[in-house]
């Protein structure tokens, strides 16, 4: 006969039936709690170097996994598991809490962005997964029942959780606080719920230095987040200078992406950087802009549509044409706009091209309003994010050119930004295959712009190739000329064209090029 012992049942301060409510509510906020710590590690990711897809794969993946170590490294605490519980949920409160802010600095201060991805979505995953094995001791000590009706009602407390946590982070604390301050305040509130009600609840089980450690631990988690929370903002401001080279003098973070000016200390070189790529440089802007606007204009302009560029200069290249009736600008950023229509420095460079009223601003998504569009234009100018991610890759696809073909009118022509063929060939060559698979012939060209690099485009018409060329009633232009235009169409030996597979919806292929941006240069 084997001796059995069986623990006695913990003196509660409340009925069996309440303590049992405390314990699934605690499962319940800590559920939400670990969700919103997850979606803020996939969220900085993105922010930062705006692979979506890669940044959500590892940081889930290394997630689970440590979980199963979790819940295996559990076993060793079930002799004392509501200390051991109450340790955890501090721990996890502290790491989860301050997880933005140490990526962040990573990131910043360190280039160690990766490591300490993994390492801290490692650690997060392995105090969640510590939880529910230890949560299901303590309910069974509050009130024995079936493992599988206690391992049903723990599931349903962490699912639902899981919900509210996945929609609060989004909709409730990214708009109200911010990234950074939303993950401190979500660790406060799982410290105080995973310690707290281990303190009261669980108080009888507490040697009386157990308690006192846990108190003391508790108020210290709490005013750490607390004064991580005071001094998030000037944390924020320092790490984001680290990532440039000149003084920032404007930054925010708008609906869709984090808008950087920085201005160099003479004050000559002001540059626009959106989520840490570099949009342009006053000093050789307008390397870009001709050669991107002029090529097109060398043939019907009545009519102009502009997709992205909403620095307005573009804009500028195309309102020096006087027979230019209308020009309709699509951007998806309206802070984006007002900044360039307000800042002094950009509506001066811009020539305040935004108030011209031939200018009809659309604030939408380019792919969306293409479905929608009717109208066809004489020119138009795509002037794109690069595609270095799943949500802008879409715009280098074939569907989209095809919208885009539909947009044209018969004689006119489209010209398109393509990245670098120098730092991303085979990138380059893809948006040329991309727009023959969508029925439109292209003459492909590169320029030098010192900011950027060596930077590419391609010259695009429903019919045959367009011929690159200066239009004969261009304004007059500082980088652009015939001779320039035709040593553009020249590429090295070693970058010349290569067969790639096109980018489709379906099939995306990721493009573009970071000239260093992060770091300003």
């Amino acid at each position: 006969m084997t001796e059995t012992t069986v623990r006695a049942r913990p003196r509660l301060p409340v009925s069996a039936r309440a303590a049992r409510f405390l314990v699934l509510l605690a499962v319940f906020v800590c559920a939400a709690c670990g969700l919103v710590y997850e979606l803020a590690l996939v969220a900085i990711g993105s922010y930062l170097l705006g692979d979506s897809i890669t940044q959500a794969s590892v940081v889930l993946s290394v997630m689970v996994f440590a979980m199963g170590v979790g819940s295996l490294l559990s076993k060793r605490f079930q002799a004392h598991p509501a200390a051991a519980f109450a340790v955890i949920e501090g721990l996890l409160s502290l790491v989860g809490g301050l997880s933005v802010l140490l990526l962040y600095g990573a990131f910043a201060w360190f280039s160690a962005y990766q490591p300490a991805l993994v390492v801290l979505s490692f650690a997060i995953g392995l105090l969640i997964g510590m939880e529910i094995p230890l949560l299901m001791t303590l309910i069974q000590r509050i009130r024995r029942q079936e493992a599988s009706d206690a391992v049903a009602d723990l599931f349903a407390a962490d699912y639902v959780g899981g919900l509210i946590g996945g929609l609060a982070f989004p909709f409730l604390l990214l708009p109200l606080l911010g990234l950074p301050k939303g993950a401190l305040m979500v660790g406060a509130l799982n410290a105080v719920v995973g310690v707290a009600v281990v303190l009261w609840l669980f108080r009888a089980e507490l040697t009386r230095r157990a308690y006192a450690g846990l108190s003391l631990g508790l108020a210290f988690i709490i005013a750490v987040l607390g004064l991580a929370y005071a001094y998030a903002d000037q944390f924020e401001v320092d790490a984001r200078q680290a990532l440039y080279r000149d003084p920032i003098v404007h930054a925010e973070r708008s609906e869709y992406q984090e808008i950087v000016l920085t201005r160099s200390l003479d004050g000559q070189d002001v540059r626009l950087f959106l989520n840490g790529s570099l949009q342009f440089s006053s000093l050789d802007e307008y390397r870009y802009h001709e050669s991107l606007v002029h090529p097109a204009m060398a043939g019907p302009h009545e009519d102009v549509l502009v997709l992205g560029g909403g620095d307005g200069l573009a804009l500028r290249e195309i309102l020096a044409y006087d027979d230019v009736a209308s020009a309709t600008l699509v951007d998806l950023d309206p802070a984006v706009i007002e900044l360039a229509s307000t800042d002094p420095v950009i509506s001066d460079l811009n020539g305040d091209s935004l108030e011209d009223p031939r200018v009809d601003v659309v604030n939408a998504d380019a792919f969306q309003w293409l479905r929608e569009n009717r109208e066809e234009f004489d020119v138009i100018i795509a002037d794109l994010p690069d595609g270095d991610s799943v949500g802008t890759a879409k715009l280098y696809s074939v569907e989209f050119y095809a919208l885009l073909r539909h947009a044209l009118s018969e004689e006119g022509r489209m010209v398109v930004q393509a990245g670098s063929p120098f730092f991303a060939p085979e990138a380059y060559w893809g948006v040329g295959d991309s727009l023959e698979a969508a029925d439109l012939a292209a003459t492909p060209y590169n320029v030098d712009v010192p900011s950027f690099g060596n930077w590419g485009f391609y010259l695009t018409s429903s019919g045959s190739a367009p011929e690159l060329r200066v239009p004969d009633d261009a304004p007059p232009l500082s980088f652009l000329d015939p001779a320039l235009l035709e040593a553009a169409q020249v590429f090295p030996k070693d970058r010349r064209e290569e067969d790639v597979e096109e980018s489709t919806l379906m099939h995306p292929r990721i493009i573009g090029y970071h000239q260093g941006a992060w770091r300003g240069y």
